[in-house]
C-alpha cells in the first residue's frame, strides 16, 4: 500500500515566515503518524515520522523543508535545537 502523500505549504508562504538572514524557527514532532508540514499561528511545525534518536528526526525535518522549498537538504543548515523541539533552520537560497 503507497503512503499518502506528504502535505506541504507554499514555498513562498514558508519564506515569508523567515526572517531576513533567511532564518526560519520550527516547531519538530518526531514520532508522528504522518509527515507534515504546516503553518500554525505564523509559525512553521513540522510532523515527522523518525525518532528523536541519533539525529534522524532532525535529518527528516531537514528534509522536509527542503523538499517544500524545493532546494538541496545541503541547503538547509541547523543553527539551533539539536536537542529540541524549538528548532532554528537557515535557508541558503
Amino acid at each position: 500500500m503507497a503512503r499518502p502523500k506528504i502535505s506541504l505549504p507554499p514555498a513562498n508562504a514558508i519564506r515569508a515566515i523567515a526572517d531576513q538572514e533567511g532564518r526560519l524557527a520550527v516547531k519538530a514532532t518526531p514520532g508522528a503518524r504522518e509527515e507534515r508540514l504546516e503553518i500554525t499561528d505564523g509559525r512553521l511545525c513540522a510532523k515527522v515520522r523518525a525518532k528523536a534518536e541519533s539525529g534522524k528526526a532532525n535529518k527528516a525535518v531537514q528534509a522536509l523543508l527542503a523538499d517544500a522549498l524545493g532546494i538541496a537538504p545541503s541547503r538547509v543548515q541547523m543553527l539551533r535545537g539539536a536537542t529540541s523541539r524549538e528548532k532554528l533552520f537557515r535557508i541558503d537560497e
